[in-house]
């Protein structure tokens, strides 16, 4: 039956907030049965609905880079299965970077087509960090690869499931390639299994209000979050807003490389221009267009509709200027395993860029990178393999109004978490010696607000011939300050052997680990706000008490006197000139 009348709004309300519930219980289900802790502890993964062009509905996410990603998967498997090819039970697997992956080979996405009445209605889609997917190196992460082919298994959206019938080949190819299979495909399963909560729950939908009625609330919806946006944008101050910073290096020893954004603002749209950045690089750090989509996407939402739930008519007024073959716009086979560096180093420039006419919306520099790192070896007790992949937490900038935050994950993890010290401890072979605040003796984020403190985590080898690969951008490069406040500090790795030598600091590197031999891993502090002079003397007084500066550092930096038995504290004359 057509529909000729239009739907009241509050169907249309509650539709779109029973999508939101979708992706929300597709998300949680694929923690629940998964088998790694990079997924269910540290929710390195992203979940939701498209429409049946490829427009994002609705995501459920734990890390903030990968907004965006599963329009890119959806509209490449439109393109390769166009008109009737896609039926019903069919389920794509897709990692490819160049075809609409976006970000690195672990990151496996899953594609189901969803029909009703034998009619395309949408797609379920997610992305996970899986432990392995093969390559030179364990983890399927490398600081030297140099080319996508030493990175690990490629899934050029292809069909896992044709007809509801799994692809038993490509399983196979699987479990033969990856050092983990067992975790690999049983998260592949766990994905799957979100999905068919997404496509059990988007049918139900058609099923209570009719197809017309979905169609309708769909198109609202994403009109609706264009008009959110446009409306944003008008209150942002027109003008053409620059900035860049340099990337070390790409692991390979070659470096350092430019990054550079102009950003023009209109009444009506946000144009993003790289002209000018470094082309594509020999090592592993290169972004493609994709990725790069995903990155501006990210930064555009914060200073637009920050609270929104993400859609893809908010991205209608956003715009992307590049040139080919650049580090932020790179094409096959230049290697990506660690792309997420240069996809910290667009959030940075754009924050940079902006910062100084939205103060309000944005904060200094942050430590600006994942700071990975992959622990792997022969349990001690067990004597079966393991493999330790998780990110570092560290220091965010100060706002023009409130100190930065301290100890959490960069930009791009988003809500993420460290996996537990306990789970840590029972399921791998090392010890986690230390995880505390970085408390420097430097001036590292001083300002009027202070920069959050970066954080020390530190694992000790408990038998020989384990392996650690350690991936830390901005190892040279600090977090930039604002308004007279302090740059903060690098991000630092160490391996303290058992002998007592120190080895470090560096950045990305690989290592082998002997027993007792200890990874010490320091995370930057992030830029300050404002003139440290102007930070009441009594708060100067407690981040001494607290340890994040010392005695001295108060008095030559904030020109407060602070007493380190008592804590009473003094001005001094340097302040009130």
């Amino acid at each position: 039956m057509t529909k000729t009348t239009p739907t009241d709004p509050f169907t249309l309300e509650i539709i779109k907030n029973a999508l939101h519930s979708i992706g929300d219980e597709m998300f949680v289900t694929t923690a629940r049965t998964s088998m790694s802790t990079i997924i269910y502890e540290t929710l390195d993964y992203a979940s939701g609905l498209l429409d049946a062009q490829g427009n994002l509905l609705t995501q459920g996410n734990g890390i903030t880079g990968f907004i965006g990603m599963l329009t890119f998967m959806v509209k490449e498997t439109l393109a390769k299965f166009p008109g009737d090819t896609l039926k019903e039970g069919d389920l794509i697997i897709i990692n490819d970077p160049y075809q609409g992956g976006g970000s690195h080979l672990s990151d496996v996405g899953l594609v189901l087509p969803i029909f009703y009445h034998n009619k395309l209605i949408g797609f379920a889609a997610n992305k996970a960090h899986w432990t392995e997917v093969g390559g030179k190196d364990p983890g399927s992460f490398t600081n030297n690869s140099t080319d996508i082919y030493q990175e690990g298994l490629q899934f050029s959206c292809i069909k896992l499931f044709n007809q509801g019938v799994i692809n038993d080949a490509v399983v196979d190819i699987i479990r033969s390639n990856v050092r983990f299979p067992d975790q690999s495909i049983g998260d592949m399963w766990a994905q799957i299994a979100g999905l068919r909560i997404g496509e059990k729950r988007l049918i139900e939908l058609h099923q209570k209000y009719s197809s017309a009625t979905m169609e309708e609330a769909i198109n609202n919806l994403l009109d609706h979050g264009e008009s959110l946006a446009r409306q944003a944008i008008k209150d942002l101050p027109n003008g053409t807003y620059t900035a860049h910073e340099y990337i070390d290096s790409d692991g390979l020893g070659h470096g350092p490389f430019l990054v550079q954004v102009n950003i023009t603002i209109d009444d009506q749209d946000v144009t993003f221009d790289f002209s000018g950045t470094a082309d594509q690089v020999p090592g592993p750090i290169n972004l493609t267009a994709s990725g790069l989509e995903a990155a501006v996407r990210a930064m555009f939402l914060s200073i637009t509709v920050p609270d929104e739930d993400v859609n893809d008519g908010i991205f209608r007024p956003m715009k992307i200027v590049t040139q080919p073959k650049t580090i932020v716009s790179a094409e096959r086979p230049v290697p990506v395993s660690n792309y997420f560096i240069t996809f910290l180093e667009v959030v940075n420039i754009i924050q940079k860029a902006l910062v100084d006419v939205l103060p309000h919306r944005l904060i200094a520099g942050h430590y600006a990178a994942v700071s990975s790192v992959v622990l792997g070896g022969t349990h001690p007790d067990s004597g079966q393999s393991f493999m330790l992949v998780e990110p570092t937490t560290g220091g965010w900038g100060a706002a023009i109004d409130n100190d930065g935050q301290s100890g959490q994950f960069c930009y791009g993890n988003g809500e993420t978490y460290n996996v537990p010290v306990e789970v840590a401890e029972t399921r791998y072979g090392i010890l986690v010696e230390e995880y505390a605040l970085r408390t420097d003796d430097t001036a590292a984020g001083a300002g009027k607000y202070i920069g959050g403190r970066g954080t020390v985590r530190s694992y000790r080898a408990l038998n020989d011939l384990q392996s650690v690969t350690v991936t830390f951008g901005h190892h040279l490069s600090k977090p930039w300050g604002v308004d007279g406040g302090f740059e903060g500090n690098s991000n630092d790795a160490y391996i303290q052997r058992a002998n007592g030598d120190v080895y470090g600091p560096f950045g990305m590197e690989n290592h082998t680990l002997n027993t007792n031999d200890v990874v010490i891993l320091k995370t930057g502090t992030g830029g300050g706000n404002g003139n440290p002079h102007q930070r009441p003397a009594e708060q100067v007084a407690l981040d001494v008490k607290n340890g994040y500066y010392s005695v001295k550092v108060a008095a030559e930096t904030f020109g407060v006197q602070v007493d380190p038995d008592t804590f009473d504290f003094e001005e001094l004359a340097v302040r009130k000139g």
